[in-house]
């Protein structure tokens, strides 16, 4: 019997995964794509795996997340992205937690791989989510790092969410850079204006904090690779706020 929870998805060129994520959530009593313009057969491909579609031009994911949920037909909604897998394992739990729900919203630790194996360490392995949820609630506007609102009241599923971020080396760069350029904007937005030591203490310090205070170290050249990366997507925010300021006072 499928479980009552709304699986709600947002995509972009997807299409070389979204059929197996939709798969992974047959459990559901329905999955909801919000697509935002993708150009390889994404939405075709969502629906032909039993997923309801929603096509259009949406500002930012946090935009998608709330159209989809804005759709919902059940109470609970569970939020998922297309490099995300939920087990048979984490269903039951689900089902189990919306049956005699205790709080207003569930987090879940996504279990991190990178290139080939699970990275525990750097940040990784401590990766919370709120993703379960009523379908009141909607998401915070922003371009990177959209969350829910205040939560107060957040309890925790046992069970992890199965998360691979990266097929390759392209894609962590190719993200980065895409990443980097809306989170310049919204620096920007809130008024920050990037400073010497943004492109230069900063990058490094992350690297520090990543690969030594967090560990890193311990996952071997995957926590090298990942420390590395984290430190040049903080230089990359900062350059590319640095570049908007100088078109703001071109």
């Amino acid at each position: 019997m499928p479980v009552p929870v709304t699986v709600v998805i947002p995509t972009l060129d997807e299409g070389a995964q979204i059929a197996d994520c939709v798969r992974h959530t047959a459990w559901a009593g329905e999955i909801v794509v919000a697509d935002g313009g993708s150009t390889d057969g994404t939405p075709e491909l969502a629906r032909a795996a039993g997923a309801t579609v929603l096509t259009g031009e949406f500002a930012t994911i946090a935009a998608q997340r709330n159209a989809a949920i804005a759709q919902a037909r059940h109470e609970w909604v569970f939020a998922l992205d297309a490099d995300e897998r939920v087990s048979p394992a984490l269903a039951g739990e689900i089902a189990a937690v919306v049956a005699a729900p205790r709080h207003e919203v569930y987090q879940v630790r996504r279990r991190n791989a990178y290139l080939g194996r699970e990275v525990r360490h750097g940040g990784w392995g401590q990766d919370w989510v709120s993703r379960l949820f009523r379908r009141e609630r909607r998401y915070l506007e922003r371009r990177v790092h959209e969350g829910l609102g205040p939560l107060p009241d957040a309890g925790a599923l046992r069970e992890p969410l199965d998360h691979v971020p990266y097929r390759d080396l392209a894609h962590h760069i190719a993200k980065l850079n895409r990443y980097s350029a809306l989170a310049a904007l919204d620096l920007r937005d809130r008024s920050r204006r990037a400073r010497l030591q943004d492109v230069t203490v900063r990058p490094a310090a992350r690297f520090v904090w990543m690969y030594v205070f967090q560990l890193g170290v311990l996952d071997g050249w995957r926590g090298a690779l990942l420390a590395g990366f984290g430190a040049f997507s903080v230089f990359l925010k900062y350059a590319r706020l640095w570049e908007l300021q100088q078109e703001t006072h071109a």
